[in-house]
């Protein structure tokens, strides 16, 4: 699939309809999302047959445009049970139903109050789309071990209201033990994040794939200024072949800127 077509069929994936701050839910646009996507998959193949895990979902740009790049399974994880409802609304724009259950969720377990399989079908496209839509909170799933991932992609929180959400959300992706991951981050928080992947967190590698400026509408009420941009990095980080077999074997199949800013989440 071209980038163009890509960013055809995610540009009517609806933002959330009623962000909010205390989870730093700012959208992630159509156009940045599809060029992160399509950069993956480009240069690492990264997607395309590839178990593909989204932290922080949010209304499902990310996960949906990893299905319409070829993942079998993708799992979109968020917190927020109104912003996956969003994301199952997105999903009914297309016309096919999905199967039910995608067999690398079947037993996740992230606590009493943490889970609920939000929706298993997306209705979408003419073929189906393998997305599940999981309600939990990353910080309980670092504790787990029994989701199995290839990629992880996110777009996390950026810091900015909740203090050292964006290196809680690396840590719960690389505690997936993951290939790689892929993740959309501050860039003045790059040497902080780079020395805590390496030194920390056991990455064998952590490599800033591209400078991007995401352009942020306002959406909250202290927002003063109709958009802003904000530099980003898309990251790479790869992790050691031991972490990633010991996460499958659980299961069969920055520190941010207290700035105020328009910034973050999917």
């Amino acid at each position: 699939m071209k980038l163009k077509e890509l960013h055809a069929l995610m540009q009517d994936i609806e933002p959330f309809a009623q962000p909010k701050v205390q989870l730093e839910q700012y959208p992630t646009g159509a156009d940045i999302a599809s060029r992160m996507l399509y950069t993956i998959e480009s240069m690492f193949n990264a997607i395309e047959g590839n178990i593909v895990v989204d932290l922080g979902t949010g209304t499902g740009m990310l996960a949906i445009g990893a299905a319409l790049l070829g993942s079998p399974c993708v799992v979109g994880l968020d917190v927020d049970a109104d912003a996956l409802q969003v994301a199952h609304d997105n999903c009914e724009q297309f016309e096919d139903p999905l199967p039910l259950g995608s067999p690398c969720v079947v037993g996740l377990d992230v606590g009493a109050d943490a889970l609920q399989v939000a929706h298993d079908n997306c209705e979408q496209f003419e073929d189906p789309l393998p997305i599940d839509f999981v309600l939990c909170d990353v910080n309980q799933l670092q504790q787990q071990q029994r989701l199995q991932a290839d990629t992880v992609i996110m777009n996390p929180p950026f810091g900015t209201k909740m203090k050292g959400a964006d290196m809680a959300f690396l840590r719960a992706a690389c505690s997936l033990g993951p290939k790689q991951i892929y993740s959309l981050n501050k860039s003045s928080t790059r040497s902080h994040i780079q020395k805590v992947a390496l030194k920390e967190l056991g990455c064998t590698s952590a490599e800033v794939l591209a400078e991007l400026r995401y352009n942020l509408p306002a959406t909250m009420r202290f927002h003063k200024q109709a958009s802003v941009d904000i530099e980003v990095d898309l990251w790479r980080f790869e992790l050691p072949a031991a972490a990633a077999a010991a996460a499958a074997g659980g299961y069969s199949s920055s520190e941010g800127d207290d700035e105020e800013d328009q910034s973050d989440n999917a």
